[in-house]
């Protein structure tokens, strides 16, 4: 497909991968096919509606965890559960939170990485470079959860990562 893989798998057996920018639903199978290439595995959140006959076996065999995200159900405790019952769990979530562009991240891997003392790995897909990859060191957070989202934003910002849909991929480096 003319991609080039940047970087290995992450080096601990329980991490959140961040994927970014997230303008396409293509951006799940260039990631996917990267990261089983290079010899990883990571799982994504996916509403459990989605796990339904035959639709539900394939997406678990991707990797797909069914959340329950009705009202009064905690995605963070749901993921906390779900990292304190596995040897190995890499989950790749979307910071952004949609496809669409938005200047609000989302704080919920922030979250969730510190509920569950998990660390947070950069993970990339540049479309304009056609290179998929992850950065070879720890996304280090603090207790400062917009300033992280920040550094975040910042740190694709200075990569020049583009997303299939640029316009849909947002740094808002410049917004607080």
């Amino acid at each position: 497909m003319g991609w080039k893989s940047i970087g290995v798998p992450c080096p601990v057996p329980k991490c959140i991968i961040l994927g970014a920018p997230h303008t396409s639903v293509w951006d799940f199978i260039v990631a996917l096919l990267f990261y089983n290439g290079i010899g990883g595995k990571a799982s994504v959140l996916v509403k459990k509606e989605f796990f339904f006959w035959p639709v539900g076996r394939l997406m678990k065999r991707l990797g797909a965890i069914p959340v329950d995200r009705s009202k009064g159900v905690s995605l963070v405790k749901q993921m906390v559960e779900a990292f304190s019952t596995h040897d190995t769990l890499q989950i790749a979530i979307a910071p952004e939170g949609t496809r669409k562009p938005t200047a609000k991240w989302k704080g919920g891997f922030h979250t969730i990485a510190k509920a569950a003392n998990v660390p947070v790995y950069i993970g990339f897909f540049d479309w304009g470079k056609k290179e998929v990859g992850t950065a070879p060191e720890e996304f280090v957070l603090t207790h400062d959860q917009q300033a992280d989202i920040k550094r975040l934003r910042q740190w694709y910002k200075d990569k020049g990562v583009v997303g299939k849909y640029p316009k849909n991929f947002v740094t808002g480096t410049d917004i607080d």
